[in-house]
């Protein structure tokens, strides 16, 4: 397998000591909020608010309080950082233009910081109630929890894990397109594990459902965090028994099998590629790299 150190996608450079010791702690939590050196992430309801290859940030306010704040963690210097909540959010699964423009000029570590932050505080304003007795829900624990005050029953932040993956088949990869996609785009495919499943069943049900393909031989090659608003993206490929197509286009609108070809010119962006790739913030990106180093 190749080296992936200087492959990294977005949001996968965390910078933070999440510093777990403190969200129990009330004493702890009240010196982080009164450090001097405190600040909290400047965000647009959801979006990021950029200062250079940065995220703009500004000094905790003497009144800001732990159950209107998440606290992130401390950064390099020591200092703590917060993100304030906001119960009137968009939804975070919605498409976010402003993301994709940001991510072209902060940096790596920067965007995973954004990434924990809008998790987060999504979140929060999509659980305000309790999913055991519908009682009203209160943030507990530095903001990394919530907890019912009629039941106490304690909600904790969701990650939903997601497989993609691609599958080969006699040198070439299978890729497919959505109606959403950007004219040209091929990715690799994708779907939601579900549950009592496992990754490796996830990626042969989700092949065979997509495009009637059945695999063997799943490997796991790397993750990448995705909050948009809350996904794990689990990066596998796979070996297919066979290369003919049925393609569900409830989910797919094209598949093809792509050439080794193929997938350099598109990585290259030559003029005349066959299909334009993922943008290299996307794991898919990464996991057509991954491939290619391995044809030699």
């Amino acid at each position: 397998m190749p080296d992936l150190s200087d492959l990294v996608p977005g949001f996968c450079e965390d910078p933070l000591d999440r510093c777990d010791d403190v969200r129990g702690d009330a004493d702890k939590l009240a010196a982080c909020l009164a450090d001097r050196h405190a600040q909290r992430l400047m965000l647009d309801e959801l979006d990021p608010v950029t200062d250079g290859d940065r995220l703009a940030r500004d000094d905790l306010t003497v009144d800001a309080g732990g159950s209107d704040h998440v606290f992130l963690g401390r950064e390099a210097d020591g200092a703590p950082l917060f993100v304030a909540l906001n119960p009137d959010l968009p939804h975070g699964g919605a498409y976010a233009p402003r993301v994709w423009e940001a991510a072209t000029l902060l940096t790596g570590p920067e965007l995973s910081l954004y990434a924990t932050a809008r998790s987060l505080i999504d979140w929060h304003a999509r659980h305000g109630f309790c999913s055991s007795c519908g009682g009203a829900t209160q943030p507990v624990r530095a903001g990394w929890s919530r907890r019912c005050v009629g039941c106490g029953a304690e909600h904790f932040p969701r990650v939903d894990p997601v497989v993609i993956m691609l599958t080969e088949h006699d040198g070439r990869v299978l890729l497919g397109r959505q109606p959403r996609f950007p004219a040209g785009r091929y990715s690799a495919l994708a779907g939601f594990i579900e549950p009592g499943e496992t990754v490796e069943g996830a990626v042969a049900r989700e092949l065979f459902e997509e495009a009637g393909v059945r695999v063997v031989d799943v490997r796991y090659v790397q993750s990448q965090p995705w909050p948009f608003p809350s996904s794990l993206m689990i990066a596998c490929t796979a070996t297919a028994l066979g290369d003919e197509l049925r393609v569900d286009t409830q989910e797919l609108e094209d598949a093809f099998w792509a050439s080794a070809d193929d997938v350099r010119a598109a990585l290259d962006g030559e003029d005349g590629a066959r299909f334009v790739a993922p943008p290299p913030m996307a794991v898919a990106h990464h996991l057509l790299r991954h491939w290619l180093a391995r044809q030699g």
